[in-house]
């Protein structure tokens, strides 16, 4: 088969991947490891955290995978409804939430 024929062939059709842009939880990760406090609560998420981040079931959902993969400890607050967290920071320079 020459290169000619070779180019001419049908070219496999890429795979699309979910990307860093469309997952919630590494936008949050992102996000916590610009944020100044130690701990970081509901509150503040929908506050000041990603836009794509802001509705109360995109926060449960993102931080129950960083809580799942080690970058969010969850600590005991004074009432029952209330979510805050501790934030776990690696020495990474482009953290990841599966690592």
């Amino acid at each position: 088969m020459n290169l000619f024929e070779r180019l001419g062939r049908e070219q496999p059709t890429p795979v699309k991947t979910k990307t860093h842009k469309d997952d919630p939880a590494q936008r949050l990760l992102d996000w916590l490891q610009r944020w100044k406090k130690d701990t970081v609560c509901t509150k503040e998420i929908l506050q000041f955290g990603p836009r794509s981040v802001r509705k109360q079931k995109d926060v449960s959902n993102a931080t129950e995978i960083l809580v799942k993969h080690g970058w969010l400890t969850p600590t005991k607050t004074s009432h029952s409804n209330w979510r805050r967290w501790q934030i776990v920071r690696k020495p990474t320079i482009h953290p990841k939430v599966e690592g």
